[in-house]
């Protein structure tokens, strides 16, 4: 009989896997410390979308942005869903 090392008959499935986390896992997280790097720099005056909606930033705190979409109008979105333009 054919005994062959078991590492050896994995080994495929761990090139495999590393690849994977390579091609998309390691590039998806990459991008969302960018994210949220550039959430944590906004500032006065700056510009975002959130939900759809563009705005200019009025002021921050730790957990929401306020916007002002228009001359009388402000909203209040939470970070999360914020994106800088």
């Amino acid at each position: 009989m054919d005994q062959s090392n078991p590492i050896i008959s994995l080994a495929p499935m761990f090139i495999i896997m590393g690849i994977m986390y390579f091609l998309m896992i390691r590039p998806q997280m990459k991008k969302e410390k960018d994210r949220k790097a550039a959430i944590a720099a906004l500032a006065k005056g700056s510009k975002i979308i959130a939900s759809g909606i563009y705005g200019d930033v009025i002021s921050t705190d730790e957990t929401s942005v306020l916007v002002q979409v228009d001359e009388k109008v402000k909203i209040r979105f939470d970070k999360s869903v914020v994106q800088p333009v």
